[in-house]
Parts: C-alpha cells; sequence; structure tokens
C-alpha cells in the first residue's frame, strides 16, 4: 500500500510543477542568460569590492553588479592570488545597467562619491595595489567621457586624480562568498566599514 501511495506522488510532481511553473510560482532556469540585450556593462574598482556592491546596488537604473577581479594577465584568479600575488588584477565590480533610466555618466558620478581618488596606496583601510581605483572602459567615447571627468574632479579639488584609467580586457567573477557580502554577513560586513571609516573618509571629501 505504502509503495503504492508512493508511486502515485512521484508520478504527481511534474504535474505539480508545470502547474507552478504555468501559474508563475516557478522560475525555471535553461541554462541561458535571461539578460535584457538592452542592458549594458560598466566595471569600476573602488577598493573592497563589498562596499562597491553596496553603493550600486541601491541605485535604480542598476540591474545587478558582481564582485569579481579584472586588470591582470593571470587567467582565472583566486581570491588569494589577487590579494597575496602580484596577479596586477585588482578587486572590480560588474555593473549591469539600464541605460534607459541610467546613463554612463551618472554611474561615474556614483563611482566617484564612492573613493577616494586622490588615495594611490588602496582605498580606505586597505592598501596594495589589488586595492587601487580604476576605471575601466571599453570604447574611444568611454574613455573620453571618463578623461573628462577625472578633469572635472581635478578642477574642482584643484589635486591630481590618482585613480587609473585601464582598458577593460576580462572580468573574473569572485567566488560565491564574495557575492553580496554586504547582505549575507551584515553584522560582519558593518564592523568591517566602520574601521575602515569609510563613510567618515567619503563624507570629509565629498561634502
Amino acid at each position: 500500500m505504502k509503495k503504492i501511495i508512493f508511486l502515485i506522488l512521484i508520478w504527481q510532481i511534474p504535474f505539480f510543477y508545470y502547474g507552478e511553473t504555468m501559474a508563475g510560482k516557478l522560475k525555471v532556469s535553461t541554462g541561458k542568460a535571461n539578460e535584457n540585450l538592452s542592458f549594458k556593462k560598466a566595471y569600476f574598482a573602488g577598493g573592497c569590492f563589498w562596499c562597491m556592491e553596496e553603493s550600486f546596488d541601491k541605485v535604480d537604473g542598476v540591474i545587478k553588479s558582481i564582485s569579481g577581479y579584472s586588470g591582470g594577465k593571470m587567467k582565472n584568479p583566486t581570491y588569494q592570488d589577487v590579494i597575496y600575488k602580484d596577479t596586477g588584477h585588482v578587486e572590480a565590480i560588474e555593473i549591469t545597467y539600464d541605460p534607459k533610466k541610467i546613463s554612463y555618466e551618472k554611474l561615474l558620478a556614483i563611482f566617484w562619491k564612492n573613493i577616494d581618488p586622490f588615495d594611490k596606496y588602496g582605498q580606505f583601510c586597505d592598501k596594495g595595489k589589488s586595492y587601487r581605483s580604476v576605471i575601466f572602459f571599453k570604447s574611444d567615447k568611454q574613455k573620453s567621457i571618463i578623461q573628462n571627468s577625472v578633469a572635472e574632479v581635478e578642477k574642482r579639488f584643484n589635486s591630481k586624480v590618482v585613480t587609473m584609467v585601464w582598458k577593460f580586457d576580462k572580468f573574473y567573477q569572485a567566488e560565491d562568498y564574495h557575492q553580496d557580502y554586504y547582505q549575507k554577513n551584515f553584522l560582519r560586513y558593518l564592523a568591517y566599514k566602520k574601521a575602515c571609516q569609510r563613510e567618515e573618509v567619503l563624507d570629509k571629501i565629498w561634502n
């Protein structure tokens, strides 16, 4: 009797999933990126990628941000590689955004407000090559926009901006542990951010 009940339940499972899918309750992955072709991507490095994710995720028009590594030559680097070896990579984020809702220029303005553009050794309490601030360009037009933006910041502060401008090549997604860290490990993240005095430094520079 138990075997018959078990078989009946198994037989009903496909119908359950079909019904849930048709009702829009169950999302079925096809193995392909479900990404709107009109969306665009931008790449920035501003020190700790946890903090950069938080800064951009709350922006209207930003679809998602992913922590990772870019700028170096090592293929498929790990966090240990980037932080403790001279890979040339920096901690970076990949931002997917809707250009109908937010422009690249606006993203660039948000980037500046979340970094110290005059620190050549890293960002805030994180020092070293992997924590340097970098703006990656994907076209000559984008490069020109960035250069004009750099000039505006230098004029405003009458100081040389040390944030680097690099041609984008490849972006390597960081380990799952680092994705959405500020949400998954909220208390630890707040403790880190406070110890780094990130907000205090930003307020001093930009406000």
